[in-house]
């Protein structure tokens, strides 16, 4: 333990010391909302008939990133990544979704978010689905949170429950009102007149199957009981931010919105390709709104590329302006892409299926290593040893077809390029894992 928190020490010790960096006089509260499974395209700012008048509203007042990436395509992995700001797989949790029977949950030695507030005087609360470990050992209380109410892992699992600490006190949950229950929680969090920062983690329920509304929502969208689910997820933003303005609180309040990966069978990742599990990019693109009034520029969009793993640093360096990453932090400072910067901070991106790189993103190409084939776990970059042809899949993302034409035999110099990111990140993570390398074809 001491040696990951002197990894970690120039945070530890100096975070929200001052806020110098954008000139606020007191250390801010911070809401991070999470969807469950939610698409870029179910928001109506992005075309949907969803209705998402609040979201809309944090994108117009604040800013959204148009090129936001989860740090996995399913939820365990990806959660790590956003609360760790490193690639999952050096937490262990990047091989599978953490199933009722699992008896692994983040590591001990992990550093959260949550954890380094903790650690400066916030208050910390996670207020929904945790799915990163549910035995004592990895419990949200044991990761940074003093006050956890919600579900230990995903509603569609057996044995699911709604806790209180670690009191059981509904099983099943009634999921048609956990929104609302949520909801009223955070509210009571924010109301709570406490002379301490806040950090509150709103990680929501839905739209992950099996999907539920409350009777005030159901029926009312064109989109079935996923749009009510989403309106509702909508409304709730709602309830956040006008109970921060109620209590004079939103200038001082960062308040940030995401997804953990894509939509899975319903939902929509507008003109992205594919969806939640899979390798490509509606997969891993999710939305990112950011919203602080007076300190985030009205209206900034940035198609920079950034990830998840993105905020724990952003948030440190944010506040304090000598603050240094560790060399294992793969998360980097966005919040000049935040407030609009159009170039990223990272120069390439690895997109994880599980312990295996499936692609390469760099801000203008993204190069596709393996995806599936029915049941087959393909690795293009093996045809033409296996059946003598070539077959490179470079997809030019600055253009309005995303990955659907390939630009392999036009840019050559390119495609070697994004194998040597390949061959450098294999390098480096490849010794982490903690299973077998998985069977490919051909």
């Amino acid at each position: 333990m001491t040696a990951v928190w002197a990894r970690f020490g120039a945070i530890a010790l100096l975070l929200f010391g001052s806020i110098a960096g954008v000139g606020a006089s007191q250390q801010p509260n911070i809401i991070f909302i999470l969807a469950d499974d939610l698409g870029v395209g179910d928001l109506s700012l992005n075309g949907s008939v969803i209705r998402t008048p609040n979201l809309d509203r944090m994108a117009r007042e604040g800013a959204y990133l148009d090129s936001f990436y989860a740090s996995a395509n399913v939820c365990s992995p990806s959660r790590a990544g956003l609360l760790t700001g490193r690639y999952p797989i050096r937490s262990g949790m990047a091989h599978k979704v953490i199933e009722p029977d699992s008896t692994h949950g983040l590591p001990a030695e992990e550093i959260t978010l949550a954890e380094l507030l903790q650690g400066e005087n916030y208050t910390t609360s996670l207020v929904g689905k945790w799915h990163l470990g549910h035995t004592r050992d990895y419990w949200p209380t044991r990761h940074g949170f003093e006050h956890f109410y919600g579900l230990p892992y995903s509603n569609d699992m057996s044995g699911v429950a709604l806790y209180r600490g670690q009191q059981k006190i509904e099983e099943p949950p009634l999921q048609a009102t956990l929104t609302q229950r949520y909801t009223k929680e955070v509210v009571k969090i924010i109301k709570g007149k406490q002379d301490k920062p806040f950090f509150i983690y709103l990680s929501h329920t839905f739209p992950h199957i099996p999907l539920h509304a409350s009777e005030q929502f159901k029926g009312n969208s064109r989109a079935g009981i996923y749009g009510d689910a989403v309106e509702e997820l909508d409304w709730s933003v709602g309830e956040v931010l006008k109970t921060l303005e109620e209590e004079g609180l939103e200038k001082n309040t960062l308040v940030f919105f995401s997804s953990d990966n894509g939509a899975w069978f319903e939902g929509s990742n507008g003109r992205y390709r594919d969806m939640k599990g899979l390798t490509w990019e509606g997969a891993y693109r999710v939305p990112l709104i950011a919203w602080w009034p007076g300190q985030i520029k009205p209206g900034s969009r940035s198609a920079a590329m950034a990830m998840n793993i993105d905020i724990l640093p952003t948030l440190a360096a944010l506040v304090n302006k000598n603050w240094q990453p560790a060399e294992d932090l793969d998360g980097k400072n966005i919040w000049s892409v935040i407030n609009g910067a159009a170039e990223s901070p990272h120069e390439v991106l690895y997109l994880f299926n599980n312990e295996d790189i499936a692609a390469v993103r760099t801000q203008d190409w993204k190069y596709i290593a393996r995806t599936y084939y029915k049941t087959r776990y393909v690795a293009l970059e093996r045809i033409k040893k296996a059946m003598g042809f070539e077959y490179e899949l470079l997809f030019d993302m600055s253009g309005t077809h995303i990955e659907r034409y390939s630009q392999a035999q036009n840019r050559p110099e390119v495609v070697k390029t994004m194998q040597s990111y390949l061959e450098l990140g294999r390098a480096a993570f490849d010794p982490l894992r903690t299973l077998p390398k998985p069977k490919v074809f051909p």
